[in-house]
């Protein structure tokens, strides 16, 4: 699928900012390609601009019921401002009730309704204008209301949105649009609606790039924030961040989530010995090996210095055990001496060991770590190594 995409991605990658690495082009077409991080983080942005986009209109809608009292006779303003009082209401719900959670389904709520509610009003208003008798001069006025869904296209500008997501939007929108055409098919303007909705799709495509450039500096800030200068994975800073989301949602599908605490064995030793540029040539050749062997949901954390984390969601304790058996078989890389670089892998899972919050789960695995490191280290301690131990 995404070689299908590929000359709409290079095309692309001359539009946007040059910060934004190629592998993360594809994440400007879809969100399935977001990480779960970028997800929260733009779910909260969302919603926050929605929200503040809900406050204008509340306060705005009702306002222009002073104007058009001037212009339109008063069985249609009292129709009008009808629908202004409904559609100022509607605003002000959206504005209590909806809440930043960092849940991108409910971002999409949001945003959905956002634009849902002057969509019907746009919808309502221009049906009841059809139905007058229009004066030259309050027909000129009327036109100010066919401005409202150029406004609303626009102001998709304002958010970080795929490609995708961008689209569906709009085509609510152009429906919109085309709907009011057909409801007003009597009176309509052919050459004006033609054009007004041309200049609708054009004004669309703008949107679309102005929302994916600020998805690209979302993903290229967060980039930079949240990962390790040396070695390009993501840093402790961000971890339990990280950690958090991924217990959330294994908390809510009573899914798997496992935790492997990794330290390199002996390493004091190269700095000591090779120097702190070895030491980092092995680090970040360790978690590049590392990560180019884990899947896309897998999530690899340098936690500092030799120490690294790795979260792999929806996997089980003898998975997780058996992932890490493979790459250690496979080898983990070699010190500066040609020797190979060995590990010692601390391993606990949510519901294998039934741990009540994702940071008893992180010192439960913090600790194995350090018993695989005192039996000998180069090897993987887990909930079943202590049991068959103790048996």
């Amino acid at each position: 699928m995404t070689s299908a995409f590929e000359p709409l991605i290079r095309r692309l990658a001359t539009l946007l900012p040059g910060e934004l690495l190629p592998s993360e082009l594809p994440q400007l077409l879809t969100p399935r390609q977001h990480p779960l991080l970028l997800d929260q983080r733009r779910a909260t942005m969302i919603v926050n601009r929605v929200r503040l986009f809900a406050f204008l209109f509340a306060m705005l809608t009702p306002l222009w019921a002073v104007i058009d009292i001037m212009i339109f006779d008063f069985s249609l303003w009292l129709g009008l401002a009808l629908f202004r009082l409904l559609a100022s209401s509607a605003f002000v719900c959206l504005l209590l009730f909806c809440r930043p959670s960092g849940n991108l389904f409910e971002a999409y709520r949001a945003i959905t309704l956002l634009f849902a509610i002057p969509t019907l009003f746009y919808v309502a208003s221009h049906t009841l204008l059809g139905s007058h008798q229009l004066t030259e001069f309050s027909a000129a006025a009327a036109t100010g209301y066919t401005f409202l869904p150029f406004v609303l296209m626009a102001g998709l500008s304002i958010f970080p949105l795929s490609l995708q997501e961008n689209l569906a939007l709009a085509s609510l929108l152009l429906l919109a649009q085309g709907l009011a055409g057909y409801l007003g098919w009597s009176t309509l303007n052919w050459p004006s609606f033609a054009g007004g909705f041309w200049l609708l799709i054009l004004i669309a495509g703008v949107t679309a790039l102005a929302s994916m450039s600020q998805l690209a500096f979302m993903i290229t800030l967060l980039r930079q924030a949240i990962h390790d200068p040396l070695t390009g994975m993501l840093s402790r800073g961000s971890g339990e961040e990280i950690l958090g989301l991924h217990w959330s949602v294994a908390q809510r599908n009573d899914s798997y989530l496992s935790l492997a605490f990794i330290d390199l064995d002996h390493f004091k030793a190269i700095n000591d010995n090779y120097g702190h540029e070895a030491g980092d040539r092995t680090l970040c050749a360790f978690a590049a090996l590392l990560q180019n062997n884990l899947r896309d949901a897998d999530s690899l954390l340098r936690w500092g210095g030799e120490e690294f984390l790795l979260i792999m969601p929806n996997t089980d304790a003898a998975q997780a055990d058996q992932a890490l058996q493979r790459l250690m078989q496979r080898g983990l890389g070699s010190r500066p001496d040609g020797l190979p670089l060995t590990a010692s892998i601390g391993l606990a899972e949510r519901r294998h060991d039934q741990v009540p919050s994702y940071q008893e789960l992180l010192d439960l695995a913090d600790r194995r770590m350090y018993l695989a490191k005192n039996s000998g280290r180069n090897q993987i301690y887990g909930h079943d190594t202590l049991a068959s131990r103790q048996a």
